[in-house]
């Protein structure tokens, strides 16, 4: 990371925290959308001087004293904690190694197990390495792409299949820098960041605000052109035997519409499959 990275992210996420939410006056016409210099200083108890420099990338060094008061005058979350710890070059991280593109062939049999409940399993760059069988007919058997991020940002259909677009793509791009900031050299990350950035004027907008977050337990609509309608709650856990995976699982509540719609659709799946 370099000191632009923290100024950067220091001043995306000054900008998301109201005087209200911070528990401080707002008095007089604001130029900024957020919190100034000034009243961050404050809540964090450090000098204007000293956090300007952070922001500038002139102070190189801030203690974890001085990162933990920033995440609370921040209001940032456990995930952008973690984050700051990194950009600050204080989190301690050990070599990152490439996430490797073979999946355990156990856990492709436990996935291949589960015909009612879609499952994929995906790296940081938001490849899309392995699914089972209702998961492929649920993305419509990646016609557009393999990998997440595209499907969200570049594919025309994408804002038709995820009924609550803009949700699923902040918090996309939230999972997508915190993998980033993992891994901030890895050629495929950069590759895949690159080519939104160029492609997508909406990736490029929310990845200005430096959200960082990790994925967790997250309901998600979606509009299949065969089923219709779906709502399904989504499970997402680190793979430990291949460290950088991670394994999405998709259910329906029983006996709900959506779930009729997944054994619907795991029924057409099937028939699509023994007609080749």
């Amino acid at each position: 990371m370099t000191p632009s990275d923290l100024g950067a992210y220091l001043r995306a996420r000054r900008a998301q925290v109201t005087p209200g939410e911070a528990d401080l006056p707002s008095v007089g016409h604001r130029r900024v959308p957020g919190l100034r210099r000034e009243e961050v200083a404050l809540l964090a108890g450090v000098s204007v001087d000293y956090y300007i420099r952070l922001e500038q990338g002139r102070e190189r060094t801030p203690s974890a004293q001085v990162i933990d008061a920033l995440t609370a005058a921040l209001r940032l979350d456990e995930d952008g904690r973690e984050h700051l710890y990194r950009l600050a070059g204080l989190s301690p991280r050990a070599r990152v190694a490439a996430v490797p593109d073979r999946v355990d062939p156990s856990l492709l049999q436990l996935m291949a197990a589960w015909p009612d409940n879609p499952a994929i399993v995906y790296n940081r760059a938001y490849d899309v390495l392995a699914s089972n069988a209702i998961a492929d007919a649920l993305f419509h058997d990646w016609s557009h792409s393999r990998n997440l991020m595209h499907i969200v940002f570049t594919d025309p259909a994408a804002r038709a299949f995820y009924r609550d677009w803009h949700d699923v793509a902040r918090n996309s791009v939230a999972g997508f820098r915190l993998g980033y900031g993992k891994a901030p050299h890895d050629p495929r990350i950069r590759r895949v960041l690159s080519e939104l950035l160029d492609q997508s004027p909406e990736f490029a907008e929310l990845w200005a605000h430096h959200d960082a977050r990790g994925k967790a337990l997250e309901r998600k609509r979606f509009h299949h052109h065969d089923v219709g309608t779906l709502t399904l709650t989504m499970q997402t856990f680190d793979v430990r035997s291949s460290p950088g995976q991670e394994l999405v699982v998709y259910h329906a509540e029983p006996a709900s519409p959506s779930s009729q719609a997944l054994r619907l659709l795991g029924s057409l799946a099937a028939t699509a499959r023994r007609r080749t």
